[in-house]
């Protein structure tokens, strides 16, 4: 049998999250067009319908059809959808945010696209929508009871079951004081849901980024990249003095404090061959986002050593 090969540093997708851009849920295609025309000025051929800019499972038909129109129009392949915020233990809104996921799946298998990220972070809190950085602010805290655990792993386990019906990806992404919230948890609850095409979104940036203390960025890449089918990346300027005061602010990949660059060597060491999709928060995100693309592919280059042409 032979090996599965991986994609070279040019032809590896990354993606281009639409967190730059605002929700455009009830806008005419042509404000899609001229918001992912954006995208593909930058040089991408990939992009991340993230649902904070348009909420994909609930488009009718015609929607649908209209914004697959328009991604062809400009080029641009919608390798993944990330549904954000709509955690499917919260314990106001589980059941809505259940039947929200599965027409996710079916809308993403719909548009093309090859995994769906979900997660178990809650909507922002009054804090963190008044902060200048949310992540500056106390969000909601998951229950870690076994009974609350063993519902996340049902629920995930039925939405994995349905992708996989679709023949699709899942990916559950890492966030703060969530079941996903530490690498040991995340790669746990990976495990106890047990089925070939769930893995982790690491996105480690998430928790990288907290004013308080966080677990080694780099012992977390080697503990999740062997789960991981999917990757988000972003970096940030991270100071702790001796006092314990930390402070964080968004940073293209190559200049800030989490080292990515043995980040990237350690995924391809690990076996990862995902999508990449790189975010950032702050200022014009999709230039940074470009950056923060082909830095990604010179890291590649680097890490698969290939030769100089």
């Amino acid at each position: 049998m032979s090996t599965p090969q991986l994609p070279t540093s040019a032809s590896w997708p990354i993606a281009a999250a639409m967190l730059p851009f605002p929700n455009s849920q009830d806008a005419d295609p042509s404000i899609w067009r001229s918001q992912l025309d954006q995208v593909a000025r930058e040089g991408f051929t990939e992009v991340d319908l993230t649902d904070n800019w348009l909420r994909i499972g609930d488009l009718d038909q015609v929607r649908l059809q209209q914004l697959g129109d328009v991604l062809a129009g400009v080029g641009l392949n919608p390798i993944a959808v990330s549904a954000i915020r709509r955690s499917v233990i919260d314990p106001d809104d589980a059941d809505d945010n259940l039947a929200y996921s599965h027409r996710v799946l079916e809308a993403a298998k719909a548009i093309g696209s090859k995994v769906v990220s979900f997660g178990l972070h809650r909507p922002l809190t009054s804090a963190q929508t008044e902060a200048f950085w949310f992540w500056t602010a106390p969000g909601p805290v998951d229950a870690t009871d076994d009974e609350t655990w063993q519902l996340a792993v049902t629920r995930l386990r039925e939405l994995g079951n349905h992708a996989a019906e679709l023949g699709l990806e899942m990916s559950l992404e890492m966030y703060e004081d969530t079941l996903l919230g530490t690498s040991e948890s995340a790669v746990s609850l990976v495990q106890d849901i047990a089925l070939p095409n769930v893995g982790l979104n690491p996105d480690l940036g998430n928790l990288y980024r907290l004013h308080r203390p966080i677990e080694d960025f780099l012992t977390a890449v080697e503990r999740c990249m062997p789960h991981a089918n999917y990757w988000h990346v972003k970096n940030y300027f991270r100071s702790e003095d001796a006092a314990g005061n930390v402070v964080s602010v968004p940073a293209p990949m190559a200049y800030g404090s989490a080292n990515y660059r043995r980040a990237i060597e350690i995924a391809v060491e690990s076996g990862f061959d995902g999508p990449i999709c790189v975010e950032h928060y702050g200022g014009d995100g999709l230039s940074v986002c470009a950056e923060n693309r082909d830095y990604i592919r010179r890291m590649l280059a680097v890490t698969l050593k290939e030769d100089w042409t």
